[in-house]
């Protein structure tokens, strides 16, 4: 296959980093140097010697296509864990590796090629002198990274490359790296002015601006109209809860190192809310449920807090706090069906309207080998996961299965995009629970008048709105819908002895619901049509003689240039439209 070469190539040029750094740093201590998604890295210590910086990689890489041309073909080796301590005997990172390797059982191989010998399991490819261009591969960027991502080890230094299998690919990954700096969402955010971060307030905690806030009421109004065409309610909740909640439902235990705990001035342990299920099956448990009411759905658009590391935080699509678009419908097994392909609908017609057409899916399930991380037993796990799948073939969805992804208390159908750079992202989920509904005692009464259990359907449309909407600056270099974009229209009175005019039309694009403000004459014109550009405003008006004599509005637009003279109502129909 074509993924398990390149595997491989980025596999073996892993093993020629650490030779590279090895000749040129003695001192240093390879580590682990896996293969990842378009390249490959390896974590070094360097001790109190010297350590490479960003001017060293060239360097680096030079030498390793220097090196390239002598690696002509592999020795595989298998040995026991003595000899490969004596080998590896001044490397503590290696030891650990042996050491675990030796009390699992499993074989422990050296493999060797240019003179240069490593621990590893082998995956390389054949002949890399041969096999691999020199071209096709640059090294990257260095940066720090705990051993084995526990923050309570050592600080190591990462060296990254990125790899292909011709230059020409590379070429191509590498004007996609500098387009997505220009549409890095951390940019646009601060230069369409939408949101800001706080060293005050602290990492992962985003301020939304007014133009920021009214974006996301706008965003939030476009999924409660979808929703509201299939009868979700509108429910409210606090954002803390007693811990015995939580208990209940499992998170605490499970969910222990996410949680941020408060701890009242009684003695009475709190927590902030990391989701909201538990907080809605209390709406549901609040009275008995006839079948006959069934399918019950609660919706909230609410933000929820997650103690996640520093370290891991980044712009919007990693933040501690976390507004979801969330609902849970409660609802008897029967109605499963009906319910997903209902929200399925919702979610293709939300994406649809941003330009996300091709959508595939995938079955989010238990980890067979670590179940303990689990809620509930094996027979429960297996009909929830059989009824997504089945639910995924009907629809005729292009789906893959992902076992690991479920979440606590059950399987997800996870949906995924491609933005215009080509790289897939998880948005939307919807997630079948039957355990909740078991750890609460939530039930409804059904035709012979006895308890059914009931099952709980959670969704979230955008995910959650930070997340989505560095998805969409990104996906449109900033450029928002016209329906969703803050302010719509910018009016720029050419000189001054036109802002009374631009003032009236100001006044009445106001009352027929356009969001526009006034540039007024106090810069020049020129400096306020680039400032129109630069804020990415999807039309705007230059008003002079001309229009103040005809009341006619000369319209220049984002994305079409000059669009003409029009009428304020033939523009607030556009607008509208």
């Amino acid at each position: 296959m074509q993924e398990d070469r390149l595997y491989k190539i980025r596999h073996t040029l892993a093993h020629l980093l650490a030779q590279a750094v090895l000749e040129k740093y003695p001192h240093a201590k390879p580590t682990l140097g896996p293969p990842v998604d378009n390249g490959f890295y390896y974590d070094f210590d360097f001790g109190e010697g010297d350590a490479p910086g960003g001017k060293e990689l060239k360097e680096l890489q030079k030498a390793m296509r220097k090196n390239l041309k002598n690696w002509t073909s592999w020795e595989h080796k298998e040995v026991s864990a003595d000899e490969a301590r004596e080998i590896f005997k001044d490397n503590p990172y290696k030891l650990e590796i042996i050491d675990e390797l030796e009390k699992e059982g499993q074989k422990i191989t050296l493999y060797t090629c240019g003179g240069f010998t490593d621990l590893c399991r082998g995956g390389h490819i054949e002949n890399p002198a041969e096999t691999i261009e020199p071209q096709a591969f640059k090294l990257s960027k260095i940066a720090g990274a705990y051993w084995r991502g526990d923050e309570n080890n050592k600080m190591l230094t990462r060296i990254y490359g990125l790899a292909f299998e011709t230059e020409e690919e590379l070429q191509d990954y590498l004007k996609l790296l500098e387009e997505a700096k220009k549409r890095d969402h951390r940019k646009l955010g601060k230069e369409l002015d939408l949101f800001t971060f706080s060293e005050l307030v602290g990492p992962g905690l985003p301020l939304w601006t007014e133009k920021g806030a009214l974006y996301r009421e706008l965003l939030d109004k476009f999924i409660w109209s979808l929703r509201s065409k299939y009868g979700y309610k509108r429910v409210a909740i606090p954002h803390i809860t007693k811990r015995a909640l939580y208990e209940t439902s499992g998170h605490w235990d499970k969910f222990a190192d996410e949680l941020f705990r408060i701890k009242t001035r009684e003695g009475k342990e709190y927590a902030l809310k990391p989701m909201n299920c538990p907080h809605h099956t209390q709406i549901y448990a609040r009275k008995p449920h006839s079948y006959k009411e069934l399918p019950v759905r609660y919706a909230e658009t609410t933000m929820v807090y997650r103690d996640e590391q520093s370290g891991e935080l980044g712009g919007l699509t990693r933040v501690l706090s976390i507004t979801q678009d969330d609902s849970h419908i409660f609802a008897r097994k029967s109605q499963i069906k009906d319910e997903f392909f209902k929200i399925w609908g919702i979610i293709e017609e939300f994406y649809g309207a941003f330009g996300f057409s091709d959508m595939r899916v995938r079955l989010s399930f238990r980890d067979e080998e670590n179940k303990e991380a689990y809620l509930g037993g094996d027979d429960v796990w297996k009909e929830a996961q059989k009824a997504l799948k089945e639910i995924a073939e009907e629809k005729g969805a292009d789906y893959f299965e992902a076992p690991g992804e479920a979440a606590m208390y059950g399987p997800k159908l996870d949906f995924m995009v491609k933005d215009a750079l080509g790289r897939e992202h998880q948005v939307a989920t919807v997630q079948l629970d039957f355990n909740l509904p078991e750890r609460f005692d939530l039930y409804c009464i059904n035709e012979k008048g006895e308890k059914e259990r009931i099952v709980m359907i959670h969704s979230a449309i955008a995910g959650s709105l930070e997340r989505f909407t560095a998805l969409l600056l990104e996906h449109t270099a900033g450029k928002l819908p016209v329906w969703l974009s803050p302010v719509q229209v910018y009016i720029l009175p050419v000189a001054s002895a036109h802002e009374d005019y631009a003032q009236e039309v100001l006044q009445e694009l106001k009352e027929k619901g356009a969001r526009a403000e006034l540039l007024d004459a106090s810069e020049s014109l020129g400096k306020r049509i680039r400032k129109f550009k630069t804020d990415k405003v999807p039309f705007a008006l230059v008003l002079g003689d001309k229009e103040k004599e005809s009341k006619e509005l000369t319209v220049e637009s984002r994305d079409e240039a000059q669009i003409g003279q029009v009428d304020i109502d033939s523009l607030v129909e556009k607008l509208n439209k």
